[in-house]
């Protein structure tokens, strides 16, 4: 398997196992030690520990969490992956009450990659979008 096949199974791996299964264990074995995580909402975690934290809280706000992969690019120790993230927000997200509302967000995960384990994270979603279908901010939907 060639190089950039490894790291891509690798990040699938990061999707699959810790976001889409739920076995925030894989954190150890998928991540470094010291991984650096930088989520949508300027949330920073470090650490498999740190990343665990990180997912619960997430899930906590949306039990239903999707995570569709879209696309994955590798070059080097660089990843890039699109994605788009879905569920229903039931739990308290960033300070905003649970609203019951379904939402959809897309986003760009960016990963940093050493001797086959993930060691940078650094996560950008449109968390506007995100607050619009929380009610947080108005007037931001394509159809207004």
């Amino acid at each position: 398997m060639a190089a950039a096949d490894r790291t891509k199974a690798l990040i699938r791996g990061y999707f699959h196992e810790l976001w889409k299964g739920g076995d925030l264990e894989a954190a150890d074995t998928l991540l470094s030690p010291d991984v650096l995580v930088r989520g949508s909402l300027g949330i920073t975690a470090r650490g498999p520990d740190g990343f665990r934290g990180y997912v619960r809280m997430i899930r906590a706000a949306i039990p239903d969490l999707r995570v569709e992969v879209e696309q994955i690019i590798a070059e080097r120790d660089r990843v890039a992956a699109r994605v788009v993230y879905s569920g229903t927000h039931l739990g308290p997200l960033y300070g905003v009450a649970p609203t019951g509302r379904a939402v959809s967000y897309p986003g760009v995960t960016l990963f940093r990659v050493a001797t086959g384990r993930i060691i940078e994270v650094w996560s950008v979603g449109d968390t506007l979008s995100l607050m619009s279908q929380m009610g947080v901010v108005q007037g931001l939907a394509a159809d207004d």
